[in-house]
């Protein structure tokens, strides 16, 4: 047993309770998105849904297992698009695209990983950066001075997603032992909340995503109790 620490293994939460809460809640969240969006919404839901159960009961320990996760959170942010899924394209393939560096790596969390496999966390990890602040560009020409604010804002909001989250990252790659992974793995996992800021700010919502980027000292200090994976 890999993890012995946690809920399940360490018998603090039966597997039928766990089974049971998890089947609530995806019931629940269904029902919000046909309350909330309607057919579109449950569109987008189910697929996200069937991703999660899919990865949980058959994929997570396959070869498959990083790119049903990644679809998973690619999908909840088209889910959040609000029938508009053609304009989150471009983030939700992002977060898709950090999701599988992270998952890829944190295979590695207990018995170390590979430099290919740091290398390619990396790797998704500047494509995501990159991906954010072109989603934040004008999409006609001559833009106006908010959309050259909005688009240097979210550049600069990914260039610190990148930065905090690489350089574990290129730890891992250097060094790939249980330890030096794990560490990358927690970095990656609290440096969502970076890429969602640039993907804020991209928005023009730049006191927003300043507000969500101070989040990530405190999932830094709540990692310290409860681990991030």
């Amino acid at each position: 047993m890999e993890r012995p620490e946690r809920p399940i293994p360490s018998g603090r939460v039966r597997p039928g309770e766990a089974l049971a809460l998890a089947a609530g809640l995806t019931g629940a969240g269904l029902g919000i998105a046909a309350a909330v969006g309607g057919r579109t919404a449950v569109r987008i839901a189910v697929p996200v849904a069937a991703a999660a159960w899919t990865y949980d009961l058959v994929a997570k320990n396959t070869p498959a297992g990083p790119a049903v996760m990644a679809a998973a959170r690619g999908l909840d942010v088209l889910l959040g698009a609000g029938g508009r899924p053609r304009r989150a394209a471009l983030p939700a393939s992002a977060v898709a695209g950090h999701t599988l560096g992270v998952t890829s790596l944190s295979r590695g969390e207990v018995h170390g990983g590979s430099r290919r496999t740091g290398l390619a966390a990396l790797g998704t990890t500047a494509s995501a950066a990159v991906a954010a602040t072109v989603a934040a560009l004008p999409r006609r020409r001559g833009g106006r001075t908010d959309d050259t604010r909005r688009a240097v804002a979210a550049a600069a909001f990914a260039a610190t997603y990148a930065g905090t989250v690489g350089r574990a990252q290129a730890g891992a790659a250097r060094n790939p032992d249980a330890a030096t992974v794990r560490t990358a793995t927690g970095a990656g996992v609290r440096g969502v909340i970076g890429l969602h800021a640039a993907l804020v700010a991209g928005t023009g919502a730049i006191g927003l995503a300043g507000g969500l980027l101070a989040a990530g000292p405190i999932a830094r200090l709540a990692s310290k109790v409860v681990s991030p994976t």
